[in-house]
């Protein structure tokens, strides 16, 4: 069986629905709560794939959270060695970070579901996600690496997933996100709600409407992106 590490920044920002992709993949995994369990011996080329997830904290506060240099410095040796990297929201921008790219506050906030549009370079599995409105939760944004390929955009943000061949792959959107698992997150984020003026019956209606639809669209294609990984030694 192939093995997964997961990094995780607040616990209620997890795997949810891609614990069952994960799964019906043949993948095993362990997660990793990054802020408090130390990285200091951790191999960063021993698993077959690492998920890096989204958090509250800008990628470029390493002054203020000392762990982000930690999972920086394994991003980057892992896509030195060409192993397998998903990043989601946060993790995204740390794989745009670790790469060479800038991220840097939008001056705005982009919470609610919205669509996203799909660019040429996206691969067909993408087509699900073609204006598809997915859970958009950020105020930073980052810049494609440059041997990166821009894969969607959004009316608010234009850089929101990205790929680098077929190893790493970043969204700054939440395809993972399910309708029950975002009670969760409208209490952990409820100050951040509160300051954008965003009411969370908005959000909760929202979810119910569109997170099956996006739950069946997270697993074809994070799905297919795991067919299509290269086997690495």
């Amino acid at each position: 069986m192939k093995t997964a590490v997961v990094f995780r920044h607040v616990p209620f920002e997890d795997l949810d629905s891609l614990s069952e992709t994960l799964l019906a993949k043949g993948y095993r995994w362990r997660c990793i709560d990054t802020p408090v369990q130390s990285l200091a011996s951790f191999d960063a080329l021993k698993d077959d794939l690492l998920i890096v997830l989204g958090g509250p904290v800008g990628v470029y506060e390493q002054h203020l959270y000392p762990f982000l240099e930690t999972e920086l410095r394994i991003i980057r040796e892992r896509l030195a060695a060409k192993k397998p990297v998903l990043g989601i929201c946060l993790g995204a921008q740390m794989i745009a970070t670790a790469l060479g790219a800038r991220v840097s506050a939008m001056g705005k906030k982009e919470i609610g579901y919205a669509p996203i549009t799909l660019h040429t370079g996206a691969p067909a599995y993408f087509a699900p996600l073609d204006n598809l409105p997915v859970l958009h939760w950020h105020g930073d944004q980052f810049e494609i690496p440059q041997s990166a390929i821009l894969l969607a955009s959004s009316d608010v943000c234009e850089n929101q997933a990205f790929s680098v061949d077929n190893y790493a792959l970043g969204f700054q959107f939440h395809l993972e996100v399910t309708a029950s698992a975002l009670e969760s997150w409208l209490v952990g984020h409820a100050s951040e709600l509160s300051q954008a003026g965003i009411d969370p019956r908005t959000l909760r209606e929202e979810a119910t409407r569109y997170s099956a639809k996006l739950s069946s669209a997270a697993r074809q294609v994070v799905g297919h992106w795991l067919d299509d990984l290269p086997v690495t030694p």
